[in-house]
């Protein structure tokens, strides 16, 4: 199944070495992506492990999608690999870059060649293995001030970057914060905000930090809204508990999608009167927020589909 054009609301991460976490979250239909780890959730000793079955996982899915009369659905699978110019992070391109492979995350991120180091080894993959080039896609995490002060640059460094991820915790230790977070994670607004404002300048994606406290949903989901409201469009997390009320937070709700229906038929009656704005409900109706309404139709339409 194509995801790259969908915005895809939960990204959940998933140990390499874990086999039967591997083979579960495949089956998870109300997931939106994978994110298959060969990184900071991989002891050292583990590595040569996740690869392995990350690989060999891709590639029975292929086998079962070439041998299926029906679509094969899995959430969008992508891996996230060593850090970029590592020796580690070759390993891991070797063993993983696969036909049923949709995109690579790429942690602490810094500067755009980084991005081009990579598209440029995916590009030869990519034209060894018969794939269309860029079929691979990467979401680029940021998790230190100078991966923020270069965001706008790495998101727009490639055709391949279809987003940016917020890297909390390494985000936090780089800044010194306490151990504990407060609130929902009031502490670093601005880092988030000045992300998400340059993924949008770049026409990507924004996906939040994951909410580390597996016993606090209500917590949760006050972060996830918060998320959605800072214009987050998805959020990654560590546990399928996490996937329904991290994609309720980012799914227009049905009073939304009414109300944004009735506020683009108040407008479109206004301009067939020859008016260029329309009050509605005690607020004045211009174009740009009738945009907004319609995106969020439009969103809301493609999250049914």
């Amino acid at each position: 199944m194509d995801h790259s054009a969908r915005q895809l609301r939960s990204w959940m991460f998933v140990p390499g070495h874990r086999q039967r976490m591997i083979d579960k979250s495949f089956g998870l239909g109300a997931l939106d992506a994978i994110l298959l780890d060969i990184e900071d959730g991989v002891a050292p000793s583990e590595k040569e492990t996740s690869r392995r079955q990350i690989g060999a996982s891709l590639d029975r899915l292929q086998q079962q999608i070439a041998g299926s009369q029906t679509p094969v659905r899995t959430p969008a699978r992508f891996v996230r690999i060593n850090a970029v110019g590592h020796e580690r992070m070759h390993a891991d391109l070797a063993k993983v870059v696969r036909p049923t492979l949709e995109g690579l995350a790429l942690p602490k991120m810094e500067n755009p060649a980084q991005v081009r180091l990579v598209a440029e080894i995916l590009e030869r993959r990519e034209v060894q293995m018969g794939l269309p080039i860029d079929s691979i896609k990467l979401l680029l995490a940021i998790e230190s001030p100078r991966g923020l002060m270069n965001a706008y640059e790495l998101a727009a460094s490639s055709s391949r970057v279809i987003g940016l991820m917020f890297g909390a915790e390494d985000f936090g230790k780089e800044l010194g914060l306490p151990f504990h977070r407060e609130g929902e994670a009031a502490d670093m607004l601005y880092a988030r905000s000045a992300m998400v404002t340059a993924a949008a300048a770049a026409n990507v994606q924004a996906v939040d930090g994951v909410w580390p406290n597996l016993e606090d949903t209500d917590g949760l989901q006050r972060f996830a809204l918060q998320s959605r409201r800072l214009g987050f469009t998805g959020m990654s997390l560590i546990h399928p508990s996490q996937v329904d009320p991290v994609n309720a937070a980012f799914t227009p709700s049905a009073d939304e999608m009414q109300y944004c229906r009735k506020v683009v038929a108040a407008y479109e009656e206004a301009v067939a009167r020859g008016d260029g704005a329309v009050a509605f409900g005690g607020q004045l109706l211009d174009r740009p927020i009738v945009e907004r309404a319609q995106r969020m139709l439009a969103l809301g339409q493609a999250l049914q589909e």
